[in-house]
């Protein structure tokens, strides 16, 4: 059976003037003589991007979407019109975002998260109402678990991420500071599901190879600053995170551990190396 809106693995059946027929059991999409090369043969399997075209007939794409059905992607508005915006995601024909589906109006030229689903007709449709497509948490999360995440909004507190395409999460500011951007993908973890559903997530999880990478950098940086670093656990996490590239919460860790083995003192004013 075809997958709309996915990537599918299909055997070509044949090929005429119009281009390449595949095959996935009884049904059959068509990829254009555009793309259906000379050196195309039947029995060739292909990895081919299948939608509905405006006619509703299976079309496929050697093409690949920033994202398929149920995903997420930082698109381009291409043009705008009375019938929405159209989103470059990749392939020829553009990403139709209705103006129902836009927060608010969008531009030309700039680039809006979108998530892809299709219409009645099974052809890709795009909505930006990121929040009306995010769910709270099942038994498919759980703490400490490795997952994806796209940001998708700011708030005092953090960023607001998506959580593998489909749930909504934070990410705490004292752990990221400014270093994050809308649109970026990210490795994170779960570190606390909450009672109400809400997900707070992290970019790392504390590990024992964490903290001495951060002992480690600590060190070297407290060298090529002649033994002293203006840091301490007041320090603003931004300024943590632009010098030394790491989070609050592993600074204050790895200073732990420097301070526990004797080889700094701490300051007011920050660390410094001590004297052997």
């Amino acid at each position: 059976m075809l997958e709309f809106g996915r990537v599918n693995i299909l055997k070509v059946h044949a090929i005429d003037e119009r281009g390449a027929w595949l095959r996935n059991g009884r049904e059959q999409a068509l990829l254009s003589k555009r793309e259906a090369t000379g050196t195309l043969a039947p029995g060739d399997v292909l990895s081919v991007f299948v939608y509905a075209d405006s006619s509703g007939q299976p079309v496929a794409t050697l093409r690949q979407p920033l994202a398929e059905v149920g995903e997420f992607a930082l698109m381009r508005v291409s043009q705008v019109n009375a019938h929405g915006a159209f989103m470059d995601w990749g392939l020829a024909k553009d990403l139709l975002v209705p103006p129902k589906e836009q927060p608010e109006p969008m531009k030309t030229g700039r680039s809006y998260l979108v998530k892809v689903r299709l219409d009645r007709e099974g052809r890709p449709i795009g909505t930006a109402r990121v929040d009306k497509c995010l769910c709270s948490a099942d038994e498919t999360l759980e703490n400490g678990q490795e997952v994806e995440l796209i940001v998708w909004q700011f708030t005092p507190l953090g960023a607001k991420v998506i959580i593998n395409h489909r749930f909504g999460g934070l990410l705490y500011r004292d752990e990221i500071g400014d270093r994050l951007n809308y649109g970026d993908h990210l490795k994170g973890y779960i570190r606390q599901i909450r009672a109400d559903g809400k997900v707070d997530c992290t970019l790392s999880l504390g590990t024992r190879s964490d903290f001495d990478d951060a002992k480690g950098r600590i060190m070297q940086v407290l060298v090529a600053h002649h033994g002293f670093l203006p840091l301490h656990d007041k320090s603003p996490a931004d300024q943590v995170q632009k010098t030394l590239g790491m989070s609050k919460k592993i600074f204050k860790k790895g200073v732990g551990g420097l301070f526990k083995a004797g080889l700094v003192e701490l300051t007011d004013s920050g660390i410094r190396l001590k004297d052997k």
